[in-house]
């Protein structure tokens, strides 16, 4: 069997691993030590392999972001910031149609934008904003899918980890890869409060009425997410303003929600060891994951796989657009039942190399951004697709009471709506562009 043919079959065998609940960093790891030793016949190679992979891939000073990122998302949660973003935007919507639920969606954009993990956002909207919405007579099944839908939006909304790993991965700029997907992030939030008007219309009994609010107390509440946007500003700001890298900013965020945190009686010596150990926790699963896409990756490399598959797709002269639909396809399928951040470094090293080799009528550095923008998004879709979206799932397991039937008819306006934005962005590729061109 040639090397290539031993990468090849390498793919149905991580997916078994994959299936048979072996953790997905973990899989990769065998799968890539295991084709290693097939295609060079030597353990030494294999675990030679594995010590040097093991360096350069954690000597990489920018993926010291990432924790600094995790935790500044444990401190705006210490700090309160989620509880006073949902009250702002709940002061100014909840008394319209639907506008409990389009608070929730508007502040889990906000809090997005200081967290930059999906699940984390979900989950702390999620026990914020649940509450309100029952209170109010939502329907369950709706307030599940909106609160999930909504989760999403930590990941589109810069700073995004996801986004990190992508810059290290297709060697992009970190900084420009932020400011082309806040447009795309805008765009989704505008697009599931068009979904939840939509679903109160066609669904009167979904959704209570509460009463509209004094003005005063409004801007009062409007007020108290003041710290949100200092740090919004301070790190989303001061990268693209040339003043700190992403990396020191990631850390200027951490100090400012933990001071934040600290100021309002949420940081404690208790809660601060317990965010260090959450995100020692999150940080090694991930750095695991990168370690396990590393050597699979690496041993792909040898195997030439992605290179092969690269000149063939150019050799058949298919349409780019055609690939990019195909490609596209199979991260809304996968990312059903992979996690973002999983399906990224598994999949860029393979499909990056096929799409740059296509002629979409730009350079190259905006193929690359676009692309890894189209990605997140499509990827993110698959996290509240039915049947198996991660992110119902986390948000059903805070209503227990809620049928998951219930959350997934409800999602699918949602879906809906995602639809229409990866058509838009894939259409017009300037929305994603603008801002750094």
């Amino acid at each position: 069997m040639s090397d290539f043919e031993i990468g090849l079959w390498s793919f149905p065998a991580l997916m078994l691993l994959i299936f048979l609940r072996m953790p997905i960093g973990l899989a990769m790891f065998v799968a890539g030590v295991v084709g290693l030793w097939f295609v060079t016949g030597s353990n030494n190679m294999a675990f030679s392999r594995l010590k040097n992979e093991t360096y350069s891939t954690f000597s990489s000073y920018s993926l010291s972001i990432v924790p600094m990122f995790l935790l500044m998302g444990h401190f705006a949660t210490l700090g309160g910031m989620s509880q006073a973003l949902f009250r702002a935007a709940e002061g100014f919507l909840g008394h319209r149609r639907g506008g409990v639920a389009m608070a929730a969606v508007g502040a889990c954009a906000g809090f997005g934008a200081i967290c930059g993990s999906s699940l984390a956002t979900a989950a702390t909207m999620g026990r914020v904003a649940l509450p309100e919405l029952r209170r109010y007579g939502y329907d369950g099944g709706f307030s599940t899918a909106t609160l999930a839908a909504g989760g999403t939006l930590g990941i589109l909304i810069p700073p995004s980890v996801v986004l990190v790993i992508y810059a290290i991965l297709t060697e992009q700029n970190i900084a420009k890869l932020f400011l082309a997907a806040f447009v795309p992030g805008l765009l989704a939030a505008i697009g599931y409060a068009v979904a939840i008007a939509i679903y109160v219309r066609l669904n009167p009994g979904s959704a209570g009425t509460r009463p509209p609010i004094p003005m005063r107390v409004r801007f009062r509440h409007l007020a108290a997410v003041w710290p949100v946007l200092v740090v919004f500003v301070a790190v989303v700001g001061g990268i693209y303003g040339g003043v700190f890298t992403p990396t020191e900013a990631a850390a200027v965020g951490a100090f400012g929600t933990g001071l934040i945190a600290l100021v309002n009686g949420g940081l404690t010596g208790r809660t601060l060891v317990e965010s260090f150990v959450a995100t020692a926790q999150a940080s090694a699963m991930i750095f695991f994951i990168i370690l396990g896409a590393a050597i699979y990756n690496g041993f792909l490399a040898r195997t030439q796989v992605p290179q092969e598959l690269s000149t063939w797709v150019v050799g058949q002269g298919f349409a780019p657009l055609t690939v990019l639909l195909v490609v596209l396809l199979f991260y809304l399928v996968f990312g059903c039942l992979m996690d973002s951040l999983s399906m990224i470094l598994l999949t860029i090293p393979i499909f990056f190399p096929v799409i740059s080799a296509l002629d979409f009528g730009m350079t190259p550095e905006q193929v690359a951004i676009w692309f890894g923008i189209l990605v997140l998004v499509v990827v993110e879709v698959g996290l509240i697709t039915p049947p198996v979206g991660m992110n119902l799932f986390v948000i059903n397991a805070m209503s227990r009471e809620t049928p998951i039937l219930a959350t997934y008819r409800a999602i699918l306006y949602f879906v809906a709506s995602d639809f229409v934005r990866i058509a838009v962005l894939v259409a017009f590729p300037a929305i994603t562009l603008f801002l750094i061109s």
